[in-house]
Parts: structure tokens; sequence; C-alpha cells
């Protein structure tokens, strides 16, 4: 276990490093910041050459591996880091310099197992993408198919892993401080980072998650989500098909070889509130450089080391609120915030409801191309602290994806909406999971598991009570015979090593 001071000392260092990209400055003069940590932001900068515009990528570039995910994490909380710290964070590129080949192929050879060429008839010693945590090569396989693989770095799991116990560390420290630090729960954001991390770190997990997204995006053929090549994928190498396709962030491409840009930009947010909305289950990472075009103005999507989930109930409210902002009915969406607990029940409804028609008014009132949810985000996000509404770890991926795909969507198509392009389906969803049929068939369902559950429930009462006169309970059973009712292998056993000790003992009394 490290030590307090072992994780004092990194904090140091780090605090260090941001304080010289003056990163620290909007946290130390924010007056909801507790005396007790803006004197240590203070102590970080003591010496220090501050700039006069902050550089927060920067920074978190300059710490390493751990804190770009973090900073990439932070960068969709304004409400947590402020508007200008999330606008600038939004430049983290997480793209460093390659592992060498011969390196990689050391990991590859000791997570297989076996030698590469055994799997592989070819394998590009450049890779195509590095990143912080995994980079990744184009190869063949034996039967001449064409395939990535993603190779995780070599000590990537040991470096996250330190410098996470450091996160959680600091925020047990600071979340006791109370105040405005208390409401923003560090403790949560960083035990949902991490949970995030695990799994981008674990390629079986992220193969199980593309195989997911493929079986629930069936009904969607225009989003393509390449195969999973499970013989030659482990926990520390992923193999998946390749995708030869131009990447969405190249505009100039697109439309040399003739992709149709705004259907493009259409088939995106289909896709994505199919699988946010419809599904549950969706792909959190929707950024250009993940995103690519293929023939026939088809979508296909990579990297699928971090997905979202959100259960029905969660779905059911988010598309309430959505609505109710769109069309106006504040005292709804009000009631449905104070509902799923987001808002403590001290908190009027009304003043709440006029809150958020500060915030849905301005949006309606724009053109339908400049109508934005990033507008909306911003505006929830700046009401949180005055109704005291807590982190909805559940929401924040989806918050973040949101942005991001109506980000790249517009930058397909300046004129698109997000939500008029995907009313029908939206609109069909809500009328299915809310309408008087829905509530029908909930209570057709809830009824039939309740008779489901009758004879179960007779059988408890009567072995509780019995009826007068009848016969008396039977004793406990004996060892012996729970060997033969029973039949578990712990109580054959048992009674084999009883059988046993009782022979020995006859033997050794005849003097054998």
């Amino acid at each position: 276990m490290t030590s307090s001071l072992v994780h004092g000392w990194r904090l140091l260092k780090w605090g260090r490093i941001l304080a010289r990209h003056g990163a620290l400055r909007g946290l130390e003069r924010d007056l909801n910041t507790p005396p007790r940590l803006r004197r240590l932001l203070r102590l970080a900068r003591f010496g220090a050459r501050v700039p006069d515009v902050p550089r927060y990528a920067d920074a978190f570039e300059a710490l390493g591996p751990a804190a770009i995910k973090l900073g990439q994490t932070l960068a969709t909380r304004p409400d947590l880091v402020g508007d200008a710290a999330a606008a600038d964070l939004l430049r983290l590129q997480d793209a460093v310099p390659p592992v060498p080949f011969t390196v990689i192929e050391q990991t590859m050879r000791a997570s297989f197992g076996r030698p590469l060429d055994r799997l592989f008839s070819h394998i590009e010693p450049e890779p195509v993408g590095a990143a912080s945590i995994a980079q990744v090569h184009r190869a063949i396989t034996l039967d001449g198919r064409q395939v990535a693989v993603k190779v995780l770095r070599p000590g990537v799991e040991e470096d996250f892993a330190r410098a996470i116990a450091t996160y959680e560390w600091a925020a047990a420290q600071i979340e006791p401080m109370g105040g405005e630090i208390a409401r923003l729960q560090p403790r949560l954001v960083i035990e949902t980072f991490k949970r995030w991390t695990a799994r981008e770190l674990n390629f079986t997990r992220e193969a199980a998650s593309a195989s997911e997204l493929a079986e629930t995006m069936t009904s969607e053929p225009e989003f393509f989500v390449p195969a999973v090549d499970w013989a030659r994928t482990t926990g520390k190498v992923l193999t998946i098909e390749w995708i030869d396709g131009i990447k969405l962030s190249d505009r100039a491409a697109l439309r040399a070889a003739g992709y149709d840009l705004p259907e493009l930009a259409r088939v995106l947010v289909h896709a994505f509130l199919r699988q946010a909305i419809a599904d549950g289950f969706f792909h959190a990472d929707m950024h250009q450089g993940n995103l690519f075009a293929l023939p026939g103005n088809r979508v296909a999507a990579i990297d699928f080391g971090i997905m979202g989930r959100i259960d029905r109930r969660a779905r059911v409210w988010l598309a309430e609120i959505l609505y109710g902002l769109i069309t106006g009915n504040y005292r709804r969406v009000a009631e449905i915030h104070f509902e799923a607990q987001y808002v403590p029940s001290h908190h009027s409804v009304e003043e709440f409801a006029t809150a958020l028609r500060a915030v849905g008014e301005p949006m309606r009132g724009l053109p339908v191309k400049d109508m934005s949810i990033g507008m909306m985000l911003d505006g929830l996000f700046g009401i949180t602290r005055d109704f005291d509404m807590v982190t909805q770890p559940h929401l924040l991926l989806l918050q973040k994806t949101m942005v991001m795909v109506e980000g790249v969507a517009t930058g397909l198509d300046p004129d698109i909406n997000l939500w008029v392009t995907a009313a029908p389906l939206v609109e069909d969803w809500i009328r299915t999971e809310l309408g008087p049929e829905a509530a029908l068939a909930d209570r057709l369902v809830a009824d039939v598991r309740t008779l489901a559950r009758l004879p179960d429930l007779v059988r408890r009462i009567e072995a509780r009570y019995p009826a007068p006169g009848g016969a008396p309970p039977r004793p406990p059973l004996r060892e012996i015979e729970r060997v033969r009712v029973g039949g578990g292998w712990r109580y054959a056993l048992a009674g084999a090593i009883g059988v046993a000790a009782g022979i020995a003992g006859m033997m050794l009394a005849a003097g054998w």
C-alpha cells in the first residue's frame, strides 16, 4: 500500500507542473474553493513563472498518459473545471511516440504464448497509430485477411495504477473539506474514471463491447462495426477487421471521393441516438479519429474501449427531459428531476422549472440550425450549483458523447440539427416506451410475474405455518442421510473421511 508521503510527493510534483502552465489559477481564485485547499495551491505555485493565459491541455500532456485520459474526462465537465478549462482540454491529443516494434513483438508473443508466424503471415513494423495506452499495427492473417492489431504498451498498467491510486488518495483528502468540493463528489468522479480506464486496459472487454454493439446495431445497416478476431485476441492484444475508409475529419477527401456529407451526418446522429436512447449501450468515444466513411455513405466506428450503458428508467427520464426542454414543458422537466432525485427535495419545483425556462427559452428561440445540445448542457451545468445537484455518473459519458457527436455532425453539415434529424426515431421510442400501450404491457408483465410467484409464496407460508394436526416438522438429517439424500460432494467427502477414520481407529484398537 502506497504511503501518504509518496502520494503527497507525487501531488507536489504534479502541482508544480500544473502551476507552471497556469492550470491552478482558476481553482485558486474561485471563492468556492475551501481555504485549506487554496493554501495548498499557493504552495504548489510558489516560485513558478505563471503564464498570463492558462494552458490546461499542455499541462495534462506533460503529466503523462493517465493525466491525458483524466483531462479528456474533465473536458466534459465544465461544471467541475470551468468553461475555459473545459474548452482548452478539448485540445488534448492522445498521441505519443510509438514503442519500437521489437518490444511490441515481445508483448504479442508473451500474450499469445506462441510464435507470431503461427497467427500472422505479415505484420507491418510501422504503426498506423500510437496512443498513451496502445498502438495499432496493420497485419495479414494466415488465411489472407487484413486486420488491425492493437497492442497494449508495456508498463502502462502499472503507470495507470500508480496515478489512479494517488488520484483516489487526493480525492479522499479534499472531499471532507465540504462546500462546493463535496457537492462535486471528487471521489465518485475518480471512481468512475477508474472503471472506464480498467475497461480500456482490458482488450477482451473491448472486444466483447465491439461484439455486443455489432449485435445491437443490426437494425442500422448504415452503421458498421468491424468484426473481432477472437482467435487472435487476448487481454493485451486486440485483433479486429481492418477498415478501408476515409476519416470523417478529412472533409476534402470525402468530397473528392463523392460522399454525401449531410447524409453521413444523418447516419451518425441516427446511429448514436439508436444506441443511446433505444438500446442504452453506446460507443462513448465518437470523435472524428474513430469514425470512417465507407462506400454507400455508411459510417464505421473503431476503438471500443470506452462504452456507455444506461438502464431503461434513466433513458425514459432522459427522453422526457429532452422532449420537455424542446417543447417548453418546463414544469414536467422539473418534476422529472425531483422524481429521479437529481435535485434534493428541499428545493422548490417551481423555482427549478423557472431556472430550466431560462435555459430552454433562448434555445427554442433560435433557428433550427443554431439549436445546440452543447448550449443546452452548458445551461444545465450552470444551474446545478444553485440547486445542489450532485454528479450523475451514469449520465456523464452520455453527456460527453452527445456533445462530441453533435460536433462531428455539424463539421460534416453545418445546417444539421441533432433532434430534427432523428425526430422520427426519438418520437417513436417515446411513444413506444411512454404511450398507453407501453404502460399496459408493463402492467401485464408485472402481473404475470406476480402470479408466477404465488405458488412458491403459498408453499413458504405453509412451511412456516403448518395446518393444525398436521405432521410435525422433520428433525434435521443426520450426516449419513445428507450424503444419501443431498448428494453434495462436500457431504460425501465428510462422510468418507469419517468412515475412513473409524476404520483406522478399529484397526489400531485391534493391534494392526
